[in-house]
């Protein structure tokens, strides 16, 4: 029938399809919500989650801007330790790459991955107690 009429058994199907894609949704809906529930996260922020978050980007910031400051500083030290002596470049490669490695450190120490200890890895100073 491509005149654009429909036949009675066509609507009915439609309205079959329907019901079924509609009890599907609900279905959907349904097992969404439970998920939600077992995982015990609220479907919007909240305020411990924001907090959250604003202390994560706090502690990235601090221990980012502690390794750059790490590495402006050897680069400030070896600089001027090439102007003084007249040495350069060399002044500058080694405290630029002294400071990079006492960057990480620190980094490794805010972080809590190394301990702040001297160079003999303990926080003692070598006395029996």
């Amino acid at each position: 029938m491509s005149d654009g009429t429909s036949e009675p058994g066509d609507r009915d199907k439609a309205h079959s399809d329907e019901a079924a894609l509609s009890a599907r949704l609900q279905r959907l809906g349904e097992g969404l919500g439970q998920a939600r529930g077992r995982a015990g996260q609220p479907s919007g922020d909240s305020d411990g989650d924001r907090a959250t978050t604003a202390s994560g980007y706090a502690r990235g910031f601090r221990l980012s801007s502690e390794l750059v400051a790490g590495v402006l500083v050897g680069a400030g030290l070896g600089w001027v330790i090439d102007r003084l002596l007249g040495i350069a470049p060399w002044g500058f490669i080694v405290f630029l790459l002294l400071g990079f490695a006492a960057g990480v450190l620190n980094v490794m120490r805010s972080a809590g991955v190394a301990s702040g200890g001297g160079l003999g890895g303990n926080a003692t100073d070598g006395r029996d107690t």
